[in-house]
């Protein structure tokens, strides 16, 4: 990444990536150039077993930069509609290559999650966020949709009455109905979120990075299939990783009261 990117990578201690969101002038509002740092630094993670996604300053993402798309549209020569269109495109692809990492990815949220920022944070896989952060859509304040998964990611995290209370008031919600809607998995003070997130992500780089895709897998596919199909995707794969090394690593420690070492 470039000094001057609107996305900062860090390797932190261990196979631990954060990616920084870094307009905070902008409230790290997801323009052209900012979608396509973020697929940059997909490309750049290396080794890493988890990915931690968070803001800097007082926003986690506040959606999407209407006035970077019509620029961007300008210097193509596109019209409005057919340069929403591409953007929409670009980060709804960008989205889901996010979702589909093969490795934990943490959203640290750490202040503002609205529109395209929420679609973000429903993308990834475990959401911890500030006592101050507040969720909301927001599109329907404006008269526009949500086409980075929104309408897709988020009744699968909160339900279908939570998603469409969200979608068509536009209301913002604090961090902490969130958590009892089922999007964010914990609330804590504001000045600990990144001490927080370091926590829970070399916790989770401790763990086998095998068992832990093959996890994300099962999960994920098992929401977009039915139950009988699911179960049985879920004893194939079980059965393939009992041949694992870090299966049979997981049990040799069990048996020898040891830390394994995956």
């Amino acid at each position: 990444m470039t000094d001057d990117s609107p996305v900062l990578l860090d390797r932190g201690p261990g196979p631990v990536v954060t990616l920084t969101l870094d307009r905070p002038a902008r409230l790290n509002a997801l323009g052209p150039e900012t979608v396509a740092a973020l697929d940059a630094a997909l490309d750049d993670l290396g080794d890493a077993r988890v990915l931690v996604l968070t803001g800097r300053g007082r926003a986690f993402s506040a959606g999407g930069d209407l006035e970077a798309v019509a620029a961007m549209a300008r210097e193509r020569g596109l019209d409005d509609g057919a340069g929403t269109a591409a953007f929409h495109a670009a980060i709804s692809a960008l989205l889901r290559r996010l979702e589909l990492l093969p490795i934990p990815v943490v959203a640290a949220v750490n202040g503002i999650a609205v529109a395209g920022g929420l679609e973000l944070a429903c993308a990834c896989d475990v959401v911890l966020a500030t006592a101050s952060a507040v969720f909301g859509d927001g599109h329907a304040n404006y008269g526009l949709l949500p086409a980075g998964g929104g309408s897709v990611r988020l009744p699968r995290r909160v339900g279908a009455s939570r998603a469409k209370y969200l979608m068509f008031t536009g209301e913002t919600v604090p961090a902490a109905t969130m958590r009892d809607w089922g999007l964010v998995a914990e609330v804590v003070p504001d000045d600990e979120l990144p001490a927080a997130a370091e926590r829970l992500a070399a916790r989770l780089a401790s763990r086998s990075a095998d068992g832990l895709r093959r996890m994300k897998e099962l999960v994920d596919r098992g929401l977009e299939t039915g139950v009988d199909e699911a179960l049985a995707h879920e004893q194939a794969v079980a059965a393939e990783h009992v041949g694992a090394p870090d299966y049979r690593e997981g049990l040799a420690a069990f048996r020898e009261k040891r830390a394994p070492r995956f």
